[in-house]
């Protein structure tokens, strides 16, 4: 059996619009080991019969299942296109045609737009949040063939059409840098036209436009919201027709009274209009529309990664605060609306406050939401049993308090609506240690909680921010959790957008800082960009996306703005030492000084190690797409900085001038260290760890290296003692003191209950999360080949450990889903490992003392090793331990061994 599992297109199985050809990809299946493709026959065709074929590769000699690009030209916007695919296997077999996967080509750049942005506020209403209801009633001549809609906001938009909501997208738009982009959604809307009358209605909210964000206040990018909306139609005797939003479009208030993304929403159920978005609705009181003018020409096609609603939780608990306000407590911490079902009387009000965490006395604890106040308020309609959910906000919430509710409170009238960006969610990770288990599923929940439209650090205060610096940290990590191209890609266009001319990158983006005033913030004062680690997102997250998907269009977008980043460093170098304005370090580092935020290693330290680190990757980058002449520079660059950093840094012995774990963990990580200073580098470090009784002073800098920088250096059961902790400071004690997702404070609540600080205490932040990276790669052994990137070829070894007793885990590639299993009783191990077909592996096993068995593998040599050659002592005899590379194929494989002391 040889077939085609899926087709993908741009990594998704799904787009909505694309502005050039889509590269393809497939997963294969078969019932051989070792399958390889040979060839493959590729189809594009704008019918699904395939009958009117634009694109055919014929039989074509070639190894490739991603990353295949076809030569398309003539191509038509708002066409559907088929793409369908077969394959022949290195067995002399072919497969049948695969499914069908169906793609859209957008507007072109340059389209001149018909529609216009209407507003149904007034400049007046600058300070409202309420929403608006817009509509125009309109007549189609004929039966629809095709109908495709535009669609867009400075706001937030609901659209419907003939009665119906268009698609199943929350918060659209979403939230780009709205002065330089602004992205729209196509959707088709074919099903929903008929001849005759129809009616396009929309609900318009505040949103990141013109509602309040961080504490740069409202009205940051307009003080209107306004609606945009074009709709292309192509009727059954082959014409055309457009209605787009114009002047003769209405609007009124609508029922959405307030909606803040801080601060929640009220709805007055009183003041609906039944029917407002189906035709024949009479207008009276509904007022003319003014045009707004926004440069259409920023507008850009969305295609993937929408909000959507997720999951659905019912209540788990419902209980009584010591105070007397009851609570629901659905049992995990998350980014989303609370919905509802209530009867009442006209007028009835309901009223619930989403917060994260019970106070020391269990009761509700809102002070680290700062000024947020996360609430909901519905008025009753008064007519039988009302459901609701909020249109225009979202909140970061565990718990829900009813403060006002009719009647009596039953906890299946309430649930939680967990919303988040669509991202496949594959990867899976599990152990023999239920805590481990938790921290994994609290780091999923985490970046589910803050990928909302954007990279976010918190979902729940006044913040949730594109904290650069926290994305950079945990962006590899993501990449085994789940699909996150597309997700980061458009929060990159976003990226290059925003860069300053001189290459600066702002600490946040979208940007909210630069080009307005922050003189009295105390720490933004001192620089609104380009901090080490927070600026290098400009190179470290697309470097990072290439490994794992191996795709050049990530570097090739972003190549300019690497490069101006790195020149940009240079620039502000002095002696070749990075240090400038405003630097976050080793943010909330625990070896900081009483009431500081910054950790103690230095910032002339933590900076130029950034420096180097970025420039030797971009060194790189400039070979992979071949720009020699870049690649020669930067490369002489790197070493420059390298030599510097080892001049400044280091003692003639050694060791560092900052003797703290965050400055040998970066060292270690970002291969500063010379050769010969490594062991006893790792040594310190270790040495470091034992003073703080084995626990971490590290920050955000600092945590994600420790363990890599330790295992790389053949500390790895020092790594796993660090991990397996479980009282104050460790990534198992927030566990141990029920948390459901990761903290931004390793201490945000302490043993004795209280709290780190109501200033910045999110229960709900990522960047501590990103040991998931380590986890995945060296617990579990899954690892990206840097010569080979996007796992064609995958290098498979897991480091055991005895105290986990197995693990099993698993991540998705181009290919198909990578998966390892390996259980340790007593010395002896076994692994299973699952490689996708049309890659290979290298299957390297450590300390081994024998191989019982590696059936379908292929033994490629034995490496001793040259440090610690007798691992075990047993008796009078002294046994070795080696390094086994196995080549495998693709295809299950069962690999037993013995292993020396773990």
């Amino acid at each position: 059996m040889l077939r085609i599992k899926e087709i993908r297109m741009d990594y998704e199985k799904k787009l909505m619009a694309v502005t050039q050809i889509p590269q393809f990809s497939w997963v294969i299946e078969s019932d051989r080991p070792a399958t390889l493709q040979t060839g493959y026959q590729l189809q594009i065709s704008r019918a699904d019969d395939f009958g009117d074929l634009i694109y055919d590769s014929g039989q074509k000699t070639a190894e490739d299942s991603a990353h295949v690009i076809p030569t398309i030209s003539g191509y038509q916007p708002l066409v559907p296109y088929f793409a369908r695919v077969r394959i022949w296997d290195n067995y002399g077999r072919s497969s049948e045609w695969s499914g069908t996967a169906d793609f859209l080509f957008a507007l072109p750049e340059g389209y001149r737009w018909k529609a216009r942005f209407v507003s149904a506020e007034s400049a007046v209403q600058a300070e409202s949040s309420a929403g608006t209801y817009i509509r125009k009633e309109f007549t189609l001549k004929d039966k629809v063939n095709r109908a495709w809609a535009m669609v867009s906001a400075l706001g937030l938009y609901e659209f419907y059409l003939n009665g119906g909501k268009v698609g199943d997208a929350e918060l659209t738009p979403g939230w780009t840098a709205y002065e330089k982009q602004l992205l729209y959604q196509t959707w088709d809307v074919t099903d929903r036209l008929r001849p005759g009358k129809n009616a396009a209605a929309a609900v318009i909210g505040a949103g990141w436009y013109k509602g309040r964000i961080g504490e740069s206040g409202r009205c940051l990018y307009g003080e209107q919201t306004a609606f945009f909306m074009e709709l292309h139609i192509r009727y059954e005797n082959g014409t055309d027709e457009i209605w787009c939003t114009d002047e003769s479009w209405k609007g009124c208030p609508s029922p959405v009274r307030m909606a803040e993304l801080y601060d929640g929403e009220t709805y007055d159920a009183r003041l609906e209009i039944p029917g407002f978005n189906r035709p024949g609705l009479s207008e009276e009181g509904w007022n003319p529309v003014c045009e707004l003018d926004y440069p259409v020409p920023n507008l850009y096609p969305q295609k993937a990664a929408l909000v959507r609603k997720q999951e659905i939780f019912p209540v788990k608990k419902i209980f009584r605060t010591p105070d007397g306000i009851t609570c629901l407590d659905f049992g995990q911490n998350m980014a989303g609306i609370p919905g509802f079902r209530v009867q009442g009387k006209p007028g009835d009000l309901v009223e619930l406050q989403c917060f994260e965490e019970l106070d020391k006395e269990g009761n509700v604890y809102t002070d680290n939401l700062r000024s947020a106040r996360q609430t909901i308020r519905y008025f009753c309609r008064g007519e039988g049993p009302e459901e609701h959910e909020p249109l225009f906000t979202y909140q970061g919430f565990r718990y829900v308090a009813v403060l006002r509710w009719p009647g009596e409170i039953v906890p299946e009238q309430f649930r939680a609506v967990a919303m988040y960006s669509s991202i496949d969610y594959t990867g899976t990770f599990r152990c023999g240690n239920p805590l481990l288990n938790r921290l994994v599923q609290n780091i999923r929940w985490s970046m589910k909680s803050n990928f909302v439209d954007i990279p976010t650090d918190c979902p729940q205060r006044d913040e949730r921010l594109g904290w650069t610096g926290d994305a950079q940290i945990f962006c590899r990590t993501s990449a085994y959790l789940g699909n996150v191209y597309n997700f980061f890609e458009k929060w990159l266009r976003d990226l290059s957008l925003e860069q300053n001319e001189e290459g600066g990158v702002p600490h946040l983006i979208p940007d909210i800082l630069c080009g307005r005033d922050q003189s009295d913030d105390w720490l933004l004062s001192q620089g609104i960009h380009s901090a080490a680690a927070w600026a290098d997102a400009a190179v470290l997250i697309p470097w990072k996306l290439y490994l794992h998907y191996a795709d050049r269009r990530i570097l090739e977008r972003q190549y300019a703005g690497m490069k101006s980043w790195i020149d940009f460093m240079t620039a502000h170098a002095e002696n070749g030492i990075w240090n400038y304005q405003l630097q976050f370090g080793d943010w909330l580092a625990l070896d900081a000084k009483e009431g500081s935020y910054f950790g103690a290693t230095p910032n002339e330290l933590t900076c130029t190690a950034y420096y180097a680190y970025s420039t030797g990757i971009f060194a790189r980058v400039a070979d992979i797409l071949e720009h020699r002449e870049d690649a020669v520079k930067y490369q002489k660059l790197y070493e420059e900085i390298r030599s510097v950093f080892k001049t400044n840094f280091f003692g003639p012995d050694g060791m560092m001038t900052a003797d703290t774990q965050t400055a040998y963990a970066l060292a270690l990580c970002f291969d500063l260290v010379p050769d010969q200073w490594k062991t006893g580098a790792a040594d310190r470090l270790a040495g470091l760890l034992e003073q703080n009784d084995g626990h971490m002073t590290t920050g955000f800098m600092g945590t994600p290296c420790l363990c890599p920088a330790l295992s790389a250096q053949e500390k790895t059961k020092e790594a796993y003692r660090l991990l397996l902790r479980t009282d104050y400071p460790s990534w198992l004690y927030q566990v141990s003191q029920g948390a459901t997702t990761v903290w931004e404070h390793l201490d945000g609540k302490k043993p004795d209950g209280n709290m780190w600080s109501a200033d910045m205490n999110s229960f709900n932040h990522y960047a501590y999360g990103a040991v998931g990276e380590w986890l995945f790669e060296t617990a579990a052994g899954i690892r990206i080949c840097e010569e080979n990137p996007g796992f064609r070829r995958i290098l498979i070894c897991p480091e055991i450990c005895e105290e986990l007793g197995n693990v099993e885990a698993s991540c998705s590639s181009p290919y198909g889903d990578i998966e390892v299993r390996w259980e340790c009783e007593e010395d002896q191990v076994t692994l299973e490992v699952q490689i996708p077909h049309n890659t290979t592996a290298q299957i390297r096993l450590n300390n081994v003392t024998e191989l019982i068995e590696a059936k379908g593998c292929s033994r490629q040599k034995a490496n001793f090793r040259t440090k610690n050659e007798v691992i075990k002592e047993a008796g009078s005899s002294k046994e070795k331990a080696e390094r086994i590379d196995l080549e495998a194929g693709s295809g299950v494989h069962r690999i037993q061994y013995r292993v020396s002391q773990i």
